[in-house]
């Protein structure tokens, strides 16, 4: 977890965890896994427009900071979304 001070602000915390924020591809994945739980890479790959691979790193990125879980198997389970 990574944490930064931001200047200038009064009130409040001035401490912001930069791990919560999402790219904007990664936002596309959660959206698209919200839709239909049991979307596959290569549907994401084509719906966000990057590569296989990086869809890949980027579910792995989500789920080490556990805003997605896998329930099942890798075939025939399903992706969840946490709030």
């Amino acid at each position: 977890m990574c944490l930064y001070l931001i200047p200038g602000k009064k009130t409040g915390t001035n401490i912001v965890n930069v791990s919560e924020k999402l790219s904007p591809n990664q936002q596309r994945i959660i959206n698209a896994i919200k839709d239909n739980q049991k979307i596959t890479n290569t549907e994401l790959s084509k719906l966000v427009g990057i590569a296989p691979t990086n869809v890949a790193e980027n579910i792995k990125k989500l789920v080490q900071s556990k805003k997605l879980t896998r329930v099942g198997p890798a075939k025939g389970g399903h992706w969840e979304v946490a709030d």
